[in-house]
């Protein structure tokens, strides 16, 4: 029996979108499967730096069709019937990592003579092991599946579930969620607040999926009509809440944003520790004038980011370094902080990625990733540890059983960093608080407590190293990430990255300033200031829970009243 007529519920009009889709329910063998594939490479042209989500409308149309047309023999038991459906998601899910994540081979490259050999694991095993969820979100929609329309629904409640769970898993790896692809621009990341990148994801596969449903009969105009209600939905709420809400920036407060662009080969290079850090300390001492300062206490049109020179003098200025600035070990060196002091001028504080030892450099001791916060005497008045860390590349998960594989971790730190035990805003005198959140870790919203008085902070200071992958997407997607974080919580996102992208953003992510890949020099702006909480800061995911429950139960509606196809 073919997958066309066990599918009674459409194809029978003769027109394009038929005939497209009966070609793709009857591709079968290695077409089948290099199909699929390409279906889930294509899809990462929607990312970053690409940022082209109209291929969405080909790639998901296309799974939709091969998951109808997944090879099902009534005669096996279930677990077999399942097995073609998990491997066109898993193939799908290959296609889209290997294309998206690609670049980490680059990170084996920067000291290629211990880790080259690590790099297929890095950009083919790694995606093997991400594309198991999109296996599982596969078979769980097909376990809703119909001859209706209305199956994308269970298709987006399959893989927001599966997104939702890549977040935490085995320390959680959520890069490049489907819902990123919805959100290239700010007018189209504003949806983030009221339902976090996780319901972006609900409704990227709805919308994405849409022109696949054209093919059916059955429930197909109620199933258009409400992807075309949240792509409106979407494209609304952006238009209105960049109109609504300009960009407002703390008065007399400015970010001093450093980018001093230091290959990655050289950083922890012992005969270049001093030409580093005289790199930050001369692009430090490079200040704007203040009628070149764009924000302080100017207004800017509703939807722009770009206000009138302000002329106006700021009283405090917060002067940000990248992660690990210091190719030493801070403490240990009273010079580098007395050179620090004067480099400094009153009201001035930079806060500066750094390692912190606690101990006296034993076996025992501990080195944490850090932010530390010093004042222009050249004291450290405060000092923040990175809490999650990145597996293989700060610490070795399962340390005994891969050291004897002869894997390491990329960190050049016997033992690895240890992971700080609390998250919590930092206050500042004369300017508002902020989070400090180092590299990876921004890239997790749901960890952070911002919807509250008590731990809602000014500002996001994302502290980070982006060298290890030179001129690669993995930049460009780990800055939208941050944007996103940003956004959803509703709060300026101020990022000093070693090679770029470094960036100063409003609450909204509107770019107030920034430097671009590769770059070396320092941006000066107004601090914008924080939004009101969103839905997503004070609810958290329970938003996104809402949306995923609607999905299912569309889902099972279609289901149980619409004949199926795996029994």
């Amino acid at each position: 029996m073919s997958a066309i007529s066990r599918h009674s519920g459409f194809l029978g009009e003769n027109r394009l979108v038929d005939r497209l889709a009966a070609r793709v329910l009857l591709v079968e063998g290695w077409r089948r499967a290099l199909l699929t594939f390409l279906a889930g490479a294509l899809a990462t042209l929607a990312l970053p730096p690409f940022n082209f989500p109209a291929v969405g409308f080909v790639s998901f149309p296309l799974l939709v069709w091969l998951i109808d047309g997944a090879a099902v023999d009534p005669a096996r038991s279930l677990p077999r019937r399942l097995l073609p459906v998990f491997a066109t998601g898993w193939l799908f899910g290959f296609g889209y990592f290997v294309a998206g994540l690609w670049w980490l081979g680059a990170a084996m490259l920067v000291d290629a003579a211990e880790f080259a050999v690590f790099i297929p694991l890095a950009v083919l095993g790694l995606p093997a092991i991400l594309s198991i969820y999109y296996g599982l979100a596969a078979v769980l929609a097909r376990l809703l599946w119909s001859d209706s329309a209305w199956r994308i629904f269970a298709l987006a409640a399959a893989f927001g579930l599966v997104e939702y769970l890549r977040g935490f898993l085995f320390t959680g790896f959520p890069w490049n969620e489907i819902g990123v692809m919805a959100a290239p621009v700010p007018l189209l990341m504003q949806t983030a607040g009221l339902v976090g990148v996780h319901g972006l994801t609900l409704l990227a596969v709805v919308v994405f999926s849409a022109p696949a449903v054209l093919a059916d009969r059955r429930g197909r105009a109620a199933t258009l009509a409400v992807a075309a209600a949240l792509l409106v939905f979407h494209l609304g709420f952006g238009a209105w809440r960049l109109g609504t809400h300009p960009t407002g920036f703390v008065e007399g407060v400015n970010v001093r944003v450093v980018q001093p662009n230091i290959d990655q080969s050289l950083k922890w290079e012992d005969s270049q520790a001093e030409t580093i850090f005289d790199r930050h300390i001369r692009l430090t001492e490079t200040r704007a004038e203040p009628d070149a300062i764009t924000g302080a206490a100017a207004r800017p049109a509703p939807g722009t980011a770009t206000a009138a020179p302000s002329g106006v003098k700021a009283t405090r200025t917060l002067v940000i370094w990248p992660e690990s600035a210091f190719p030493f070990l801070l403490t240990e060196r009273p010079d580098a902080i007395a050179r620090i002091a004067d480099t400094l001028l009153p009201g001035e504080t930079l806060i500066a990625g750094a390692a912190r030892l606690e101990g006296t450099g034993d076996v025992s001791s501990r080195v944490y990733n850090s932010v530390y916060v010093i004042d222009d005497n050249g004291e450290i008045i405060d000092a923040r540890d990175k809490v999650h860390l990145v597996p293989f590349g700060e610490y070795l998960p399962f340390q005994t059983f891969f050291e004897g594989l002869g894997v390491s971790q990329l960190a050049d730190m016997p033992g690895g960093f240890s992971a700080g035990t609390v998250r919590s805003r930092v206050p500042l005198e004369g300017a508002p608080s902020f989070l400090p959140l180092v590299c990876y870790e921004i890239i997790f919203p749901g960890e952070i407590d911002a919807g509250s008085p008590d731990s809602r902070p000014g500002f996001l200071v994302n502290d980070t190293n982006d060298a290890w992958y030179g001129a690669t997407p993995g930049p460009y997607q780990h800055l939208r990430l941050a944007e996103l974080t940003s956004v959803a919580l509703g709060l300026p996102l101020v990022r000093s990255a070693n090679t770029g992208i470094s960036v100063v953003n409003d609450a909204y992510g509107r770019q107030i300033g920034g430097l671009a890949l590769g770059a070396t020099g320092t941006v000066e702006v107004a601090l914008p200031e924080a939004a009101a909480p969103t839905p997503y800061a004070r609810f958290g995911n329970a938003t996104y829970w809402a949306a995923w429950l609607a999905a299912l139960a569309a889902g099972l509606l279609s289901r149980a009243t619409m004949r199926v196809k795996i029994d």
